[in-house]
């Protein structure tokens, strides 16, 4: 599992100069490993849009963040016992989300810089688009693959509840009498030599030598036994005393025909749905993902300039923890830019997520979006960067 933390510190003579003063204090020591997380030149607007900007950045983040989430867990379930699958089929531009973050480089032809930054996360916002699809096309796909289920659950289990369709076959049955029928009996395996001893005695219309086994399963054995109509109350009461359990079935062979066809189409349309489906949500996970990177970077940039001013001279920075040392890190961290601002906090070296300039969240002297990751691998969904 991997952690990024995603910061920003002000260029100090060059930003060259930044990156190699955290990165010579944290990698070398083995703190962490480190990435340039390059942003580029976009335009600033006013302080009044950046500050609102920053708010609704904020919302858009947690947002597309469950879309992410979402989607992905969503390709988990419809690949069903081949989830080992999952990683492989998460990808961000045709590679894995590690390549993806640590690589990073802004896509000009999805989000123009010339654009306002308003303008550049409206684009990123039709992420909407994403999860409204989403919802239709898992409501659908899950509608026929519960269908399915239910008629697959009634042709397994005990044979006191499975459909008999696959079972017994029109020769074990008396029809089209008007005085004779064939009963269908479960009768524990335990109990075979008593039901072979009494069935002929449990009513007087039972017809002699009439009774056959048609299928057993682990723990009882379906038979069947002809009878006069009229005993059939009589019969089962009887039946019940001895623990026979009178199966209630008719033989009807159009409707047993009809079910057989009923789930040969949808296990068909299953199949026929799966491809493509999975093909969508590769494609959107790698949409959403790529859109939620950029909404990282324009937070960042957003944060940068509100936090350090005009002209923009930043540099953005990606940090790898080593888990043994994330407290140490965090300390290393706070002395190399406690300069910056007086009125920061301490961190918390019991804190998981480090917080953004943001009410009720941990202040940093320096800009820190950071967070828990995205491992697919384990199923479980996080931010890469917060």
């Amino acid at each position: 599992m991997t952690e990024f933390w995603l910061i920003s510190a002000p260029g100090e003579k060059t930003c060259q100069q930044t990156w190699d003063k955290m990165n010579m204090a944290t990698s070398q020591t083995n703190l962490s490993t480190n990435h340039k997380f390059n942003i580029p030149e976009l335009k600033v607007g006013t302080l009044d849009v950046l500050v609102g900007l920053s708010d609704e950045l904020a919302k858009l983040d947690s947002f597309v963040e469950s879309v992410v989430r979402k989607v992905a867990q969503y390709m988990a379930d419809v690949l069903e016992d081949s989830r080992d699958k999952v990683q492989e089929n998460l990808l961000a531009n045709g590679v894995d989300l590690v390549t993806y973050v640590t690589r990073f480089h802004w896509d000009m032809a999805k989000y123009p810089i010339k654009q306002s930054l308003k303008n550049i996360s409206e684009i990123m916002s039709k992420v909407t688009q994403i999860d409204n699809d989403l919802k239709a096309r898992a409501s659908a796909y899950n509608s026929l693959k519960g269908n399915l289920q239910s008629l697959e659950r009634k042709n397994v289990g005990s044979i006191l509840t499975r459909s008999l369709a696959d079972i017994v076959k029109k020769e074990d049955f008396v029809l089209d009498s008007e005085y004779l029928i064939t009963l269908l009996v479960v009768v524990p395996k335990t109990s075979y030599p008593d039901w072979q001893k009494t069935y002929e005695t449990l009513s007087e219309m039972v017809v002699p030598r009439s009774t056959k086994l048609l299928f057993e399963d682990q723990d009882s054995g379906l038979f069947s036994v002809t009878l006069f109509r009229k005993a059939i109350d009589d019969f089962k009461h009887k039946a019940r005393e001895n623990k026979f359990m009178v199966r209630d079935f008719q033989y009807n062979e159009e409707e047993m025909k009809a079910d057989k066809e009923e789930m040969t189409r949808l296990s068909t349309d299953k199949k026929k749905q799966f491809g493509p489906l999975v093909r969508w949500l590769k494609v959107n996970f790698s949409e959403a993902f790529i859109a939620w990177i950029h909404i990282k970077a324009l937070r960042v940039f957003t944060e940068s300039v509100l936090r350090y001013g005009l002209p923009v001279n930043f540099q953005a920075m990606l940090l790898q923890p080593n888990r043994k040392n994330v407290k140490k890190l965090r300390e290393v961290l706070q002395d190399l830019y406690k300069h910056l601002d007086s009125s920061a906090t301490v961190i918390d070296a019991s804190m998981d997520i480090p917080g953004l300039n943001l009410s009720q969240q941990e202040y940093y002297p320096y800009n820190a979006n950071s967070s828990a990751p995205f491992h697919p691998a384990s199923q479980r969904l996080y931010p890469i960067i917060d």
